[in-house]
């Protein structure tokens, strides 16, 4: 089978290698559309993603979509359209029992976390754990189905932060995570929805999805008035941003955290925060709402027009340089997608 293997910094190649055979509790999927995420940016381009560095060729992509080609059980038939649940989780911690994702121990596709490192779904077929398989409602497009994965994360964000039903919302970054948050707002019924970026293409694809467009720094940007909403869904991890977020809560409101943040110290400016009484709340990936992402797609599949601008072919390094190339410019792409079929 055809896979793309990270060796190093900007160091992709495809390869061939024996298609694997799935074991007991197992099923072989042939992948369709595999999402280009932040963190195979960073493996890709800086052969490292924080403290997790590529010392073995990796296949990269945990937000994939394809349909089954063998499940040993015979419980799901072969064609069968699925997503995948990337994580297997560690061992459990008393008292924390309903947040498996925060279990130490686990695993995530396409991540050199571990050792051996966990293959992603940039491949032809890919070995994944029964569990982690989600069949597709029906007529499901496959290129929508591999948002659910990061849907799922900007939902755990909204879920965290306690809802939004009938909240005055700022997205804060309008990255694809940003986008899909602020399409989740929507949908889930906020009052109000403020997505904010420094670009103009980010805030054009959150006007689409129904969200108020500011632009935040440089020439013709606005400021966010302050005190005035209840829920802040932070999607950028710049420390600049997550200030800003704060001054535009109001007092008691929530901050949501959902952009990853650089380890060490950050120069946050808290003071506002502590005055305000406002609760900053830490998000990291998601438990189940990757089925919730599943249904929110299957009724609103049109999300996928805006979020996903540019689907590269899978079947050279040189195509998937090209969409990881593409994935860092942020203004001209929302999500990427490599096409493994072809």
């Amino acid at each position: 089978m055809k896979t793309l293997f990270i060796h190093g910094r900007e160091d992709i190649r495809l390869e061939d290698v024996p298609t694997p055979e799935p074991g007991p509790g197992e099923v072989r999927l042939r992948i369709a559309y595999v999402g280009v995420c932040g963190s195979d940016l960073h493996y890709y381009f800086n052969g490292a993603n924080g403290a997790f560095v590529v010392e073995e060729p990796m296949a990269p992509g945990h937000e994939v979509s394809g349909v089954v080609d063998f499940d040993p059980s015979g419980k799901l038939d072969p064609g069968t359209p699925v997503t995948v649940h990337p994580a297997t989780f560690g061992d459990p911690i008393p008292g924390i029992e309903d947040k498996r994702h925060l279990f130490p121990g686990g695993s995530y596709l396409g991540s050199a976390s571990t050792h051996p490192h966990t293959q992603g779904g940039m491949s032809e077929f890919l070995i994944v754990k029964d569990f982690m398989v989600r069949p597709l409602p029906e007529g499901m497009d496959l290129r929508v189905a591999a948002l659910a994965e990061p849907l799922g994360v900007a939902l755990h964000g909204i879920n965290v932060a306690g809802g939004v039903e009938g909240k005055r919302v700022v997205v804060s970054g309008s990255g694809p995570i940003g986008l899909l948050a602020a399409a989740a707002a929507v949908a889930k019924g906020a009052a109000e929805v403020v997505s904010t970026d420094v670009l103009a293409g980010p805030l054009d694809r959150a006007h689409q999805l129904g969200a108020r467009p500011v632009r935040v720094g440089g020439a013709g940007s606005a400021e966010l008035p302050r005190g005035h909403f209840d829920v802040a869904l932070e999607c950028s991890g710049i420390p600049a941003a997550v200030s800003a977020t704060i001054e535009a809560v109001r007092p008691a409101g929530v901050h949501a955290q959902i952009g990853m943040m650089g380890a060490g110290p950050q120069p946050i400016a808290l003071a506002m925060l502590i005055a305000k009484e406002i609760q900053l709340r830490g998000c990291f990936r998601f438990n189940t709402e990757i089925d919730e992402a599943i249904e929110l797609l299957a009724a609103r599949p049109e999300i996928a027009d805006v979020v996903v601008t540019h689907v590269f072919r899978g079947d050279s390094a040189d195509s998937a340089v090209e969409a990881f190339t593409t994935a860092r410019d942020s203004d001209a792409s929302g999500k990427v997608l490599v096409d493994m079929r072809g």
